[in-house]
């Protein structure tokens, strides 16, 4: 009976217009894009792979780099800050530019590149498009079961360690006015003390909790920078000390999610929410950080304080790729050790148990421990 209703149907299972596309589209908008994306879905299921002998791609390679197709089409949304189904090979190549610069596994990048190629593909036997020729190719040389560099629980300790000595709120000369008035107000509270009483001392032994809650939530959760970026308010359940990270947030876009942090994480969580609201930074958001500009954390200043929490906790990165994976990578190691692949993989969010089996390794210490052990 399945088979049949595919049969009727081809593109039954598959998402014409996803959720994050439908939010950002208009009624004639998405009536247009589900258009253009059945009839290039349906002619990649029937003649993609050779149109001259009317061989097409398997339903599940064509279910699967649909939703990368998708991404693709947002991305050149953003990009033109507006609706087209015009796509160029100059969107494409920016778009592999735009991969090669995040820290995605090139697994992924060479899928969303395979995808990329595909669409064109039909676009030049269907709608007379230009052919595309990649001018960027990622390697899987690097792929391998086993997770980059990762934190040794000495290290996770260390960089909890120097979070705390990281970041303060704002020098007493740098703000005047009402904006004093609003953190003299908060430190008056947090201290337990009369606000007319707040003296320049406070300020200095005063640290923000921005950085800390950042990365102890990241040490917990395992986030992606994706998700730091991407992260609001509404996010966090302080009283049941989780992370609920919605299904149009998270960053496989397929299931809401309930991520478990320490009690301490969440108990700074509050703090940090209370001193927040003191910061007319996030005035008029619900991002949940924000950088000393007002924007949302990237890669690039993830990666940056990760290295001053590494110099701060003298901990060497000589011969080591430190990225903000790396929390992610020991969370990940930590979890499968201490409980199972099924606890990692709920608590990292992976979709498939294949993607957590990377993870389901002995740790280097456990590994030295076990030849003193055998002498």
């Amino acid at each position: 009976m399945k088979d049949s209703k595919k049969a009727t149907n081809p593109l039954e299972g598959i998402a014409i217009v996803p959720e994050p596309s439908e939010k950002l589209l208009n009624e004639r908008q998405r009536v247009d894009y589900r258009t253009e994306r059945e009839q290039c879905l349906e002619w990649l299921l029937t003649f993609g792979k050779d149109p001259s002998h009317a061989d097409g791609y398997a339903y599940l390679t064509v279910k699967n780099r649909a939703s990368r197709i998708d991404q693709f089409y947002r991305f050149v949304w953003e990009q033109e800050d507006r609706y087209t189904s015009s796509i160029t090979t100059d969107h494409a190549d920016a778009y592999l530019n735009y991969l090669a610069r995040e820290e995605y596994s090139n697994a992924h990048k060479s899928a969303c590149r395979k995808a990329i190629m595909m669409l064109y593909k039909w676009r030049a036997h269907q709608r007379g498009g230009d052919e595309w020729s990649p001018k960027i190719t990622f390697t899987r040389s690097n792929q391998s079961t086993t997770p980059r560099d990762y934190l040794t629980q000495e290290e996770r300790t260390k960089i909890r360690e120097a979070a705390l000595e990281h970041g303060s709120v704002p020098n007493f000369d740098d703000v005047y006015g009402d904006e004093r008035e609003r953190w003299k107000a908060y430190l008056a509270q947090r201290f337990e003390k009369p606000k007319s009483n707040i003296s320049r001392e406070d300020w200095e032994r005063a640290n923000s909790w921005k950085i800390p809650t950042l990365v102890w939530t990241s040490l917990d959760a395992g986030l992606r920078p994706i998700e730091v970026e991407r992260a609001t308010v509404s996010w966090v359940d302080v009283e049941n000390s989780v992370l609920r990270i919605p299904r149009e947030e998270s960053s496989k876009n397929e299931e809401n999610w309930i991520v478990g942090l320490q009690d301490r994480t969440a108990e700074m969580l509050e703090y940090w929410l209370s001193q927040r609201h003191a910061n007319d930074k996030y005035d008029g958001t619900d991002a949940l950080w924000l950088t000393r500009e007002a924007n949302p954390y990237g890669s690039k200043a993830l990666r940056y304080i990760l290295q001053k929490l590494c110099d701060i906790a003298e901990i060497s990165t000589e011969n080591r790729t430190m990225s903000w994976y790396t929390i992610r990578h020991s969370t990940g190691t930590y979890m499968t050790r201490e409980e199972d692949l099924a606890a990692a993989q709920t608590q990292l969010r992976h979709l498939s148990p294949e993607t957590t089996m990377k993870y389901d390794q002995t740790p280097v210490e456990d590994r030295r421990n076990a030849l003193d052990r055998m002498g």
